[in-house]
């Protein structure tokens, strides 16, 4: 028995250690974004017509890759053109000549909108996202040399994005000063309680208060992959130093990695967080994330892999001394590592319980505190703090219903995560053995359009 109240005590210890030094890292950037609102007055986001100037002529290209989307990608397609204000604007959807289902639906929406132009990739799917995106960028080089247009901006979505209609004003107002802006995402909720709700938690932290401040710090700011525009001449001198493709099709977290080589190079990321003047609404990519539980594990095991296991291999750590750049590339490798503390920690709330029951059975004392008390308390008041900043969050950008569903959805956060890793972790191994990375996507279902802005 005293053996077992060892381990238990060593668990245990190791487990708080990790998170105190978890929380210690979330309370640092809450912090900073405390300190900053309260200079700006805790002000709301600013509209797009009062923080800008009027929008200037801009030619753009959306950007949608497709594999599998015959469900969403019509009625997405469908409702982007419908919202998009400019008639030169032209919408790229790439497909896979392996996706008759795809392509068809892909057409359909093409008769009813010119602008929509359904270019079919050279090789079979699925390859990756950033393979789908270059034969975009091709195919958009291939068109503005026989229309003799210049297309000045790319802007990357989803196929099941719903875009707001007043992205467009967003864009064409901050591309002239910034050479990628990046708008929130958030994801709409199907069950408040289930697996879409804790993504909805994720990224109201994650884009109301982490990428803002990440920002402000001047640290890199990597893309999320969708409701992002970049300057053409951006991605031409990207593509002119890797050999013609500005996406990396062995990459799967392109998005990622190309905020991070763009903050690097000196150019702006801007992450755009504005309203609409017409209804205050929040100028957002919405969209359905997995709501079944492996789905999202699957999804999440991409982003595990690509950021902080092959990532960290590829894309290294930022210039000598710059601290704020180390730090949140920091934050982004540290899933692995959160993840052993996690799991360190339910093993310990599972020994407590057994050693707790064989002392009650046996009526044999227990071995003494496992923890000391600063150290017990510290860990505790963080996680509150955790815990209510997560609410809030969640709250600002859904109300306080869903504010109070972000507490037991942190549960089912971390199932998903626990699961996500071994995942991860096989791909990973399967990744350094030579394996192709290839496009592990969900499916997706597609809202009713008039019910979001």
């Amino acid at each position: 028995m005293a053996s077992l109240d060892g381990a238990v005590r060593e668990v245990l210890l190791f487990a708080a250690t990790g998170l105190l030094i978890g929380g210690i890292d979330d309370l640092a950037v809450d912090l900073c974004f405390l300190l900053w609102r309260l200079k700006q007055g805790f002000a709301q986001e600013h509209a797009v017509d009062v923080s800008f100037p009027q929008p200037a002529s801009m030619t753009m290209a959306v950007f949608v890759a497709a594999w599998h989307e015959a469900a969403v990608i019509g009625a997405m397609l469908a409702t982007t053109a419908a919202r998009l204000d400019d008639p030169a604007c032209r919408i790229f959807v790439g497909v896979y000549p392996n996706d008759p289902e795809t392509i068809a639906a892909a057409e359909r929406a093409a008769e009813q909108d010119t602008r929509i132009r359904v270019i079919v990739g050279p090789r079979p799917g699925p390859t990756t996202k950033a393979d789908c995106l270059n034969s975009l960028w091709s195919a958009l080089c291939r068109d503005d040399a026989a229309t003799g247009r210049q297309t000045e901006a790319i802007i990357i979505h989803d196929a099941e994005d719903v875009v707001h209609a007043a992205e467009w004003r967003v864009f064409r107002a901050l591309l002239p000063h910034h050479a990628v802006v990046q708008l929130p995402v958030l994801p709409l909720i199907r069950c408040s309680w289930w697996v879409s709700g804790h993504y909805a938690d994720e990224f109201a932290y994650a884009h109301g208060i982490h990428q803002p401040i990440r920002a402000l710090l001047g640290a890199p700011v990597p893309l999320a992959g969708t409701g992002c525009a970049i300057r053409s001449a951006t991605v031409v001198e990207i593509a002119d130093a890797c050999g013609g493709r500005p996406f990396d099709p062995t990459s799967l977290t392109e998005d990622y990695e190309l905020g991070l080589r763009v903050s690097a190079s000196g150019r702006g990321v801007c992450f755009a967080r504005l309203r609409d003047p017409t209804d205050g609404s929040l100028i957002a990519v919405r969209a359905y994330f997995p709501d079944r539980f492996w789905a999202a594990a699957r999804q999440k095991a991409r982003w595990m892999m690509g950021i902080a296991l092959a990532g960290w291999d590829r894309v290294g750590w930022g210039r000598p001394w710059a601290v704020a750049d180390h730090w949140m590339r920091m934050r982004d490798r540290r899933a692995p590592i959160a993840i052993i503390v996690l799991t360190a920690a339910y093993a310990a709330i599972l020994l407590m319980s057994v050693t707790a029951g064989v002392h009650w059975v046996t009526a044999r004392p227990d071995g003494g505190r496992h923890l000391a008390g600063w150290l017990w308390w510290a860990t505790v008041s963080l996680l509150v703090w955790r815990f209510a900043v997560r609410m809030a969050c969640t709250a600002s950008a859904y109300g306080w219903r869903e504010g109070c569903w972000a507490a037991p959805r942190f549960l089912i956060g971390n199932a998903v995560a626990l699961a996500a890793s071994w995942i991860a972790l096989h791909r990973y191994l399967q990744w350094l053995r030579g394996a192709a990375p290839v496009w592990d996507k969900t499916a997706h279902r597609f809202p009713n359009a008039e019910t979001t802005r």
